[in-house]
């Protein structure tokens, strides 16, 4: 496949946003990694209300999450301290892995505000690539260091954080084959949730089979949008 020539570590600084949580910064593909409007918001609202609160709304038996860009680990620990959610089996690809110092200095376990948070937090980062480990409490990680483009499933899950960072920065991960490939590893049911509002991104998806709606987006966002495979 193609290489795009990005860095192995493309980071620069941590910032902290307007709700007081980090955010990276990477020059590379001139984008943060969460909302400066709120990092910890924007996650909250787009992946966790938007997607795991929607999901559960139909299915109590366990879920099986696939989340491109575990990028932070934001999304993991959200999901993991959700009150309502069922057992989860996590499953997340990243091709650049963000290296120790700068997760280490990221606040987010301090922000959730859970027992247990922050050494959860360094678990997450520090457990292997490649298997599935236990992380308690009936949740399930199993990281994957790929490029999505390569990447072939041979499991099927119940809801999908699509967290690339824009179309803008990363076109070849919002085309409408990428979707189809995404399509045919969901379960009927199965919920796709992202922070991008864009046109082409919204008709990549209907072409791939989704049902596709714009709901509210986060603050500094009018839109974002939901999936669904029925």
């Amino acid at each position: 496949m193609e290489d795009h020539n990005i860095p192995e570590n493309p980071i620069r600084e941590n910032i902290i946003s307007k709700d007081g949580s980090s955010t990276l910064w990477a020059p590379d593909f001139d984008e943060h990694y969460h909302s400066i409007h709120g990092a910890l918001t924007e996650s909250l609202h787009v992946f966790i209300e938007a997607g795991l609160q929607e999901r559960t709304k139909t299915s109590s038996d366990e879920l099986h999450v696939f989340e491109m860009g575990f990028g932070t680990g934001l999304n993991a620990l959200l999901t993991y301290f959700h009150k309502s959610r069922p057992r989860i089996s996590y499953t997340s690809i990243e091709k650049y892995p963000i290296p120790e110092e700068a997760w280490e200095g990221l606040n987010y376990a301090e922000k959730v505000g859970e027992e247990g948070a922050t050494e959860l937090f360094r678990k997450f980062h520090s457990s292997d690539w490649g298997r599935w480990v236990e992380m308690g409490k009936d949740f399930s990680l199993k990281k994957l260091k790929a490029d999505l483009l390569d990447f072939e499933s041979e499991d099927q899950f119940d809801l999908i954080y699509f967290d690339a960072f824009a179309p803008s920065s990363q076109a070849y991960l919002w085309t409408e084959e990428l979707m189809k490939k995404i399509f045919n590893w969901c379960r009927p049911g199965a919920i796709f949730t992202t922070y991008s509002a864009k046109g082409d991104v919204r008709r990549a998806l209907i072409a791939a089979g989704f049902e596709v709606e714009k709901i509210p987006g986060p603050p500094g966002k009018r839109e974002m949008l939901r999936a669904r495979k029925l």
